[in-house]
């Protein structure tokens, strides 16, 4: 079975997509500098899979992509022990867009930069399968209707910025070896919920700016009240309507991508992953309540900068392509997601 590096992979999303890969038997080396997650996250793998799959499977490096000595060097122990590092999942970086307005430069410095290494080092050693994690934050969100990957582009703060030049990036050096390069980029729309299982889950060690988690708090009455950032959008209720994933989903689209770019020439491919179903923060606050039996008190706060009102995939491309089908509800996005966050422990 292929050898996958996953950069990122102690992060929400990372560990997901690390968890599904470790189920279908792959083998996955994850490099993450640990910077807004745990390395504890791996101790709950052991529960799901056991430890012989482990041990033999999953292979952890800390480093941040800016040390490319770190990574080359990898790269190198990888290749000295008569393996090879077939593709590469990318989700290493920093993602709050609260965060990118008040320090740009850190955003680029550790998004953009640390691709740029990346890249050079997957070159150096001939490994040019490539899944990124991009944002459907890169769209204009003033478009009416369905965003599909057609849509106008039009990133409107600085973590989507660096999201929208990676892409193009990618798509330059598609180009400048289009016989080689098989490149997927993700456009995710929002996550949300936890494994299944309840072991793993949304658990950010910086500050919390994603809307479930603070739902999170709000139900354990870490938080006192949750703030919807604003009741006066042209939506049906007033509150900001969004496309929300289920985690597990989300991981399973990537495993889809990468034996779509395996079995096919190259490529280069932007994605939209996302269910085509909106849902208003009232919506998701309800549906909690009613699924999980739990009071969310919540107040109407100021409309956030950079914020909009309607945000939803077209994901008719990813599901003819991968064959990939959302298969959770927002039910199950609810349930697993408290499920998760009680089996965790976490202090309330």
């Amino acid at each position: 079975m292929a050898t996958i590096l996953l950069t990122g992979g102690s992060g929400y999303v990372g560990s997901h997509i690390a968890l599904n890969l470790l189920k279908k038997n792959f083998s996955v080396i994850i490099f993450d500098s640990f910077t807004n997650s745990s390395n504890k996250v791996f101790d709950n793998f052991y529960k799901v899979l056991g430890e012989d799959i482990i041990h033999e499977n999953l292979k952890v490096y800390k480093g941040d992509l800016r040390q490319e000595d770190k990574l080359e060097k990898l790269f190198k122990d990888v290749k000295n022990q008569g393996r090879y590092l077939d593709t590469v999942i990318h989700c290493a970086g920093l993602k709050s867009v609260n965060a990118s307005y008040l320090n740009p430069l850190n955003y680029w410095d550790v998004n953009v930069r640390g691709t740029i290494n990346l890249l050079r080092i997957m070159k150096k050693f001939s490994c040019k399968k490539l899944i990124f994690s991009s944002s459907a934050t890169v769209y204009d969100p003033t478009q009416l209707g369905l965003l599909n990957e057609k849509s106008k582009l039009k990133p409107l703060n600085p973590y989507a910025n660096t999201k929208y030049v990676i892409e193009k990036l990618l798509e330059d050096i598609y180009l400048s070896s289009k016989n080689s390069w098989r490149i997927a980029n993700l456009r995710y729309f929002n996550p949300i919920g936890a494994d299944p299982d309840g072991l793993i889950g949304e658990s950010p060690s910086l500050e919390k700016n994603n809307i479930y988690p603070l739902i999170l708090d709000v139900a354990s009455k870490k938080l006192d009240k949750f703030t919807i950032c604003g009741n006066d959008w042209d939506t049906k209720d007033g509150t900001c309507i969004r496309d929300y994933i289920h985690i597990d989903d989300l991981a399973e689209s990537h495993i889809k991508a990468l034996q779509y770019i395996s079995e096919n020439k190259p490529n280069f491919l932007n994605l939209n992953i996302g269910t085509g179903k909106g849902t208003s923060v009232l919506e998701l606050i309800n549906t909690f309540e009613d699924v999980n039996k739990v009071k969310i008190p919540y107040v109407f706060g100021q409309r956030r900068e950079g914020d909009f009102g309607c945000v939803i995939a077209d994901n008719s491309l990813s599901r003819d392509l991968l064959n990939w089908v959302p298969e959770k509800n927002l039910e199950d996005m609810c349930r697993d997601g408290w499920q998760w966050f009680k089996n965790s422990g976490i202090k309330t």
